[in-house]
């Protein structure tokens, strides 16, 4: 059911409670994830303290209801908390955003009673983790040509495949798995099932080493055989495509948010390194070339930040929202490229050192580009979405 959208004279004005939040995030990201972002990256490790804080600040249960222990602060309030988190860490906003977005919310939004009941409040009060296996050796744009098999045996589905790259594998409790139940029916034959850790015939493989994102955890996911309890199935059986795809608009919004703030993080760096380098008799702020760049990247983040608020408040309001999503996840993803790359011209020779951030949210950006759909499948949804409104 739609909701009419909020009375704002600004588009970026925010209400009280999320103003809030997002002021929270901010304090918690500058004094405890801050002083950890460069050590976890150097070490690719994943800071399992930091994660309990995050759930001890209720963080994982902001855009769900009170029923499942949320707190309903909706979309816009989940984005500006993974945004104020990517300002100083990449790994520790994706490792969140990954969470909610991928790990819990198709449960909470296609699990119906049972499964809802029996996994969201434990992924909402971090008792578990969540993860999502979607992406395969041989099906990662081409989602439809998932090879993972589920075959049903009984009371039982027979799940035999390997998923790749999946984000937070190694520390969660429960999985999300995509796999294929008649192959005939192409991707209506796919469907979509909650996978306990522990199900036997489930086992992990260690995940590649990474350019960036080093302090998020990722691995590979290997069903031999592994028998899930039908009731496991999320949604209905050949339903799994539809599911994943809605699923990633949603993740769409968290990963343009996650650009945004990796960006706006740069940003933040370099006004202050150009205010404080002396060159030239005075400040590298002095110079116009600098200046010129500030400027672009101060109109890029701004841009961005309208696209990404307006996608987050359309899915709050229960209206369609995917080509906003994509427009916002495509536009921020690619501007934090730029203001990264940018920022590390602005450091010289110090932004390509590992003692300033800057070149850790360049690594950390580029990931932006390619998770939850390529730039280059943002720009066919786009354009297949302008072609279907210019026909109605």
């Amino acid at each position: 059911m739609s909701t009419p959208l909020p009375s704002i004279t600004r588009r970026l004005e925010l209400t009280e409670e999320q103003q809030m939040i997002r002021d929270s995030v901010r304090e918690f990201a500058r004094d405890v994830v801050a002083p950890v972002a460069h050590d976890i990256d150097e070490e690719h490790r994943f800071p399992k303290d930091v994660w309990d804080q995050i759930v001890e600040l209720g963080l994982p249960g902001i855009p769900f209801s009170e029923e499942v222990g949320g707190s309903e602060g909706g979309t816009l309030a989940y984005a500006l908390a993974v945004e104020e988190l990517a300002k100083v860490c990449g790994s520790t906003a994706l490792t969140y955003a990954a969470h909610v977005s991928l790990g819990t919310y198709p449960i909470y939004r296609w699990g119906g009673d049972k499964l809802c009941s029996l996994y969201v409040p434990k992924l909402v009060a971090g008792e578990y983790m969540g993860a999502y296996g979607l992406t395969e050796p041989n099906a990662g744009s081409d989602s439809g040509g998932t090879q993972t098999t589920a075959v049903l045996d009984g009371d039982e589905y027979v799940l035999n495949g390997r998923k790749c790259f999946i984000t937070n594998a190694n520390h969660a409790g429960v999985f999300i798995v995509t796999a294929v139940t008649d192959r005939s029916l192409g991707s209506k034959g796919i469907s979509a099932f909650v996978v306990p850790r522990d199900t036997a015939g489930f086992s992990l493989e260690k995940g590649e080493r990474k350019l960036g994102m080093r302090g998020s955890d990722w691995a590979s996911l290997v069903f031999e055989d592994a028998r899930i309890p039908r009731d496991h199935l999320l949604g209905p059986e050949g339903e799994g495509f539809k599911t994943f795809m809605k699923t990633l608009e949603g993740g769409r919004i968290s990963i343009a948010a996650l650009s945004l703030g990796l960006a706006e993080g740069a940003f933040e760096e370099s006004v202050r390194y150009a205010q404080e380098r002396e060159a030239f008799g005075g400040t590298l702020s002095d110079q116009q070339a600098v200046q010129f760049k500030l400027a672009d990247m101060a109109v890029q983040i701004e841009c961005a930040k309208h696209l990404v608020y307006e996608a987050a408040r359309l899915k709050d309001s229960g209206v369609a929202y995917g080509k906003q999503a994509s427009m916002a996840k495509l536009y921020a993803s690619e501007i934090a490229m730029k203001v990264t790359y940018d920022a590390i011209q602005i450091h010289g020779g110090f932004g390509y050192s590992r003692e300033y951030p800057v070149e850790r949210m360049w690594r950390d950006a580029k990931l932006c580009v390619i998770g939850e759909g390529t730039s280059e499948i943002q720009r066919l949804i786009i354009g297949r979405n302008v072609l279907r409104e210019a026909k109605a």
